[in-house]
């Protein structure tokens, strides 16, 4: 998801280009100390809540008892000087002897400006909340069961909420912004990282990272911080869910033909999908129509972006047609884009004709927008088909369960981090923010580092094709790299058959080869 200060949630309309989920922010009221209590209040302030809670839950037949420790950090400097407050909730299993050989993984969102919760109760927690696939969650009540699907007998699990996410804080002197950027996120989240291995006595337990969407993003230049930085800490494995690595694949600018290029397998799967694909490609199926797309996207198309106002009108117009079967747009349409086919006229165009948008986030979800005109969508009927459930369960989990008492505002997701992100990571100032290279450096110096990747085939924000671009170069070692896709969009845990699937991916990721 994606960064208003405002009460109220904010229309996801003006975050097409950002990455995560729906948006939903609160607003904050500050009061102020009488002059007499001031020092006794900031004492108060500064001291950590963190809660310690026992549970038992069975997870595939097996009985698992766990300790939940839901609380702050208070990151500090070498004076002493506070200086964040970070909020985590983790779940250590209580009957492990060595945990040497217990593995852990730490786990965040994207955004950014997103706090871990999809993840949290989508996938790897203790409780998940189900939603009805593909379909608007409605209002309350929902259902918030005991997790089946959760790895907690495999890994103890963290749960982390960068500054400004959740419940976590920039503390003293520091603003938020000095927190938001690239490089400022992972070297906070590496400190943190860091003082948990030290609380828990884990130094030597095999170490996981979970992100999802920037979370993935987030994953890289972690582990650039945790390996390459002063922490010197060597991780067992990178688990990128919905990977976003290089942005000049999502950007679209005149000149950049990368977009083009990696979003047409996902229009196919969508065409497919949505029957606006020929009985003769429906008959393919869809990842045999998939492929085929993939292929005319990397050689054909690549190709006739390349020659721009070169190409002749007889390749024009094969290209135009082949682009036409696999978007399920007409020629005409085609001709008047020019050939390139942007993810936000795309959602608002294919079912254009039945008064219908599809979601950015997952294209298998529709809505209606106020009217069918104009060429992107009013908002992301796959965002607000899924926020309320998330958000509701998360605030019932932490005040019902897991007995955390903090009173401020968790914020699901901050506009306010994500407009004021600092992408430079170079001293230089970049176009594009291409976090993959510290991949291919950090395997290289760590022959047992391990990468998954789960891709949804109807993902619009961090496509599957523009992520296997992106692990075709960058000096990425593929040899250790798992790549897994799954018939759902971004956050494809929402799906059934891709939850059970995916679940069985990362347990296999953990064992190692």
């Amino acid at each position: 998801m994606t960064p208003l200060l405002s009460c109220r949630r904010a229309s996801a309309r003006p975050l097409w280009s950002l990455l995560l989920l729906p948006l939903i922010v609160f607003c904050s009221s500050l009061s102020y100390a009488e002059p007499a209590k001031k020092a006794e209040d900031k004492a108060d302030k500064l001291a950590p809540e963190v809660v310690k809670t026992e549970h038992k839950m069975t997870i595939q037949g097996q009985k698992v008892s766990y300790q939940a420790i839901s609380g702050e950090t208070i990151l500090k400097d070498d004076k002493d000087e506070p200086l964040a407050s970070i909020f985590s909730i983790s779940y250590l299993r209580n009957d492990i002897k060595d945990s040497s050989t217990r593995p852990v993984t730490f786990i965040f969102n994207g955004g950014p400006g997103s706090a871990s919760l999809w993840l949290h109760m989508g996938l790897f927690g203790p409780k998940r909340v189900v939603v009805p696939d593909a379909k608007d969650d409605g209002a309350a009540p929902y259902r918030i069961e005991s997790n089946d699907y959760s790895v907690l007998d495999e890994s103890d699990l963290v749960f982390i909420d960068p500054v400004g996410t959740g419940f976590s804080r920039a503390l003293g002197d520091k603003k938020g912004a000095d927190f938001w950027g690239v490089k400022e996120d992972a070297q906070s989240i590496a400190e943190f990282i860091r003082r948990w291995l030290i609380e828990h006595k884990r130094w030597n337990s095999p170490k996981y990272l979970a992100g999802e969407s920037y979370g993935t993003t987030r994953a890289a230049a972690l582990v650039n911080e945790l390996q390459g930085g002063w922490t010197d800490i060597s991780v067992n494995g990178i688990m990128l869910i919905s990977s976003i690595l290089d942005f000049s694949h999502a950007r679209y600018q005149p000149g950049n033909n990368q977009p083009y290029i990696g979003f047409l397998p996902t229009m196919a799967a969508t065409a497919f999908y949505h029957n606006k694909v020929s009985a003769a490609d429906k008959a393919l199926g869809l990842e045999a129509f998939i492929e085929e797309a993939r292929q005319f996207a990397i050689k054909d198309y690549a190709l006739a972006l390349l020659q721009g106002s070169r190409l002749t009108p007889e390749a024009y117009q094969a290209v135009r047609q082949s682009l036409a079967r696999f978007t399920g747009l007409s020629e005409h349409y085609l001709d008047r884009v020019n050939l390139r086919v942007s993810a936000s006229r795309y959602t608002k165009e294919l079912l254009r004709d039945q008064d219908l948008t599809i979601g950015r986030l997952d294209s298998r979800y529709t809505g209606k927008d106020y009217d069918s005109g104009g060429d992107s969508t009013d908002d992301d009927p796959s965002g607000y088909g899924i926020d309320g459930a998330y958000t509701a369960a998360m605030h019932q989990y932490l005040y019902d369960d897991l007995g955390v008492t903090l009173s401020r505002p968790f914020n699901v997701l901050s506009v306010d981090v994500n407009r004021g992100w600092n992408w430079n990571i170079s001293g230089k100032q970049m176009h594009y923010v291409n976090v993959a290279p510290y991949l291919g450096q950090a395997q290289r110096e760590n022959k047992d580092l391990r990468i998954f990747v789960g891709n949804g085939y109807f993902d619009f924000a961090t496509p599957f094709f523009a992520t296997e671009n992106t692990f075709a170069d960058n000096g990425i070692d593929n040899s250790r790299v798992s790549m897994h896709y799954y018939k759902a969009g971004h956050m494809m845990y929402v799906e059934p058959e891709s939850l059970t699937q995916l679940v069985k991916d990362i347990r296999a990721f953990y064992q190692p080869k």
